[in-house]
């Protein structure tokens, strides 16, 4: 199981916690499936598709899974049945039905068609290393990531955690192309995307196109900073590293990848395990490079 995005978290305190404690400590809020009359359920489940621990730990990188199940009700359906219900009341009573009472009836819409409703299930992953002070979460959206740290927080009473980045970088990025100043291991990609100061400024965006060509550069030369560029980092990843500090479309190079391949597939827990075990470990080097790189510490 491999990420493809990331949100990264500093820990602001040392944590003290014990797995047999956190999964006691989670297993308060576990998954369970939505009834007839619930929209939607979430809570911890095992990281493993048929494993029982919520929790799953390796070299002190522990990995969370967050399962949320939601209804599938189209808004569509329900507000065909309820101009349908309307329509017979205005007929039957010659009167126009009022809002509340139309609110009623959705409702009752609603009530109706939830059991017969599909479900639909989605994760949420991360891991926490408390030795590297760092929480990750897989996702692409500030939202997600923080209903994962909400409901560690609930589940553990405290998650003392700030950004990795409190600031912008996209004045370091766009030096790295203006100034060609882009660390060693580092390769710009052919992708970018370019956006003024003000809240109204155009946004230009590249693709397919080297990046140090002058018309590209004339951009950065009309006041546009860099606010996404794609890299290539240490020959191990490719992604979109975005001003904040996000990394979107992660992917591990066949270099990373291929040093698990003496797993035998069959082996499904072990693959796991050792997947989960290299990729973590890619991600608090490259976190630990970001933080260096961008002087994250002295903020």
């Amino acid at each position: 199981m491999w990420f493809k995005n990331l949100k990264l978290f500093a820990i602001t305190q040392p944590l003290d916690w014990q797995e047999d404690d956190l999964e006691q400590k989670l297993a308060e809020f576990k998954f369970r499936p939505c009834n007839s009359q619930e929209l939607s359920t979430m809570g911890f489940s095992s990281p493993f598709e048929s494993g029982s621990s919520l929790i799953h730990s390796a070299q002190g990188r522990i990995w969370i899974t967050l399962k949320k199940q939601e209804r599938i009700l189209p808004a569509v359906v329900v507000n065909a049945e309820l101009a349908e219900k309307v329509a017979q009341i205005e007929t039957e009573t010659g009167s126009a039905v009022g809002k509340k009472a139309k609110q009623d009836l959705k409702e009752e819409i609603i009530r109706r068609l939830l059991p017969q409703a599909f479900t639909k299930n989605s994760f949420i992953h991360g891991f926490i290393s408390t030795k590297d002070n760092l929480v990750v979460v897989d996702s692409s959206a500030d939202g997600k990531a923080e209903v994962f740290l909400a409901m560690i927080r609930k589940a553990m009473t405290s998650l003392p955690v700030v950004p990795l980045s409190r600031k912008s970088i996209q004045g370091e990025l766009t030096s790295w192309l203006q100034d060609s100043s882009a660390p060693s291991d580092v390769i710009l990609l052919e992708e970018a995307e370019f956006r003024g100061q003000g809240e109204e400024d155009s946004i230009v965006r590249v693709k397919n196109q080297e990046l140090m060509d002058d018309e590209i550069l004339q951009h950065i030369s009309a006041g546009k900073f860099v606010h996404k560029l794609a890299i290539e980092w240490d020959e191990s990843l490719t992604a979109m590293l975005e001003e904040d500090l996000s990394v979107k479309r992660l992917k591990f190079t066949d270099v990373v990848k291929e040093q698990n391949d003496d797993i035998a597939k069959e082996d499904k827990l072990a693959r796991l395990d050792a997947d989960f075990t290299l990729m973590s470990g890619e991600i608090v080097r490259f976190s630990q490079w970001l933080t260096k790189t961008f002087a994250l510490d002295q903020d």
